[in-house]
């Protein structure tokens, strides 16, 4: 379920809409899959990598995006919404769904503001939750957000009046971008005390690893499934 306030303000349908991703990677599918389920719904939806390559427009979503967009490339849609894993102004910056989960949290909310020329500061146009189990791992983590993503995107686009954006209410905080190092184990610390840590890492791109006797290990996770029962288990033993 989403909050989204509306108001009566002309409001394009269908609509001319962008899906702009600026960096290769996880959400390269999910962003194909978004503008397919934006055409099946009669909008006329395509994704864009170059800022040079986006058109005049009704509605852009900035999605997976690590550059600054210029207001040039704002100015030609009226309508530019980002969507951040937080609850803004709470939490501004890098990975704030992984930090969330470093902290303890399983329910997450995902929040879409307009863009504007600061940061994660703009108004908030629509809000949804992730509710976690605590066993999902970093893949499983990154399907759920982008289906929150997606319905976000897919419930604006299809609203019959613009979302009326509310302000950010309260004092900002933020999050640091994640390095390397912040993927390492402590050795003498069990791996139930720190499988948030496990649960967070890309074991391609900054897996876990522990140093020990003058070398480092990598780990890598990988969910099995659900723990066999110990009656099965005993039939293999």
């Amino acid at each position: 379920m989403t909050d989204m306030p509306k108001n009566t303000t002309a409001w394009a349908f269908p609509s001319k809409v962008a899906v702009v991703v600026d960096t290769p990677g996880w959400y390269d599918d999910h962003a194909a899959r978004l503008a397919r389920r934006l055409n099946d719904a009669g909008h006329s939806a395509m994704v864009y990598r170059d800022y040079a390559d986006i058109p005049k427009g009704d509605i852009a979503f900035y999605l997976s995006c690590m550059r600054i967009t210029p207001a040039e490339v704002l100015s030609r849609n009226t309508w530019n919404y980002v969507v951040h894993a937080s609850n803004l102004p709470k939490g501004r910056g890098f990975s704030p769904l992984v930090w969330q989960i470093l902290e303890g949290a399983n329910e997450i909310p995902v929040t879409m503001i307009s863009m504007v020329g600061e940061v994660d500061a703009g108004d908030i146009v629509a809000q949804t939750r992730i509710r976690l189990s605590g066993h999902e791992l970093n893949t499983q983590l990154r399907d759920l957000l982008a289906q929150a993503i997606e319905d976000l995107c897919i419930a604006v686009a299809n609203a019959p009046t613009a979302p009326v954006p509310k302000p950010q209410q309260g004092e900002p905080t933020w999050y640091r971008r994640r390095r390397p190092p912040d993927s390492a184990i402590d050795p003498q610390i069990s791996l139930a005390a720190q499988f948030d840590l496990l649960r967070v890492v890309d074991n391609d791109r900054y897996p876990a690893y522990f140093d020990h006797r003058g070398h480092r290990y990598i780990l890598k996770i990988e969910d099995m499934g659900p723990s066999p029962r110990l009656s099965d288990r005993n039939e293999h033993d």
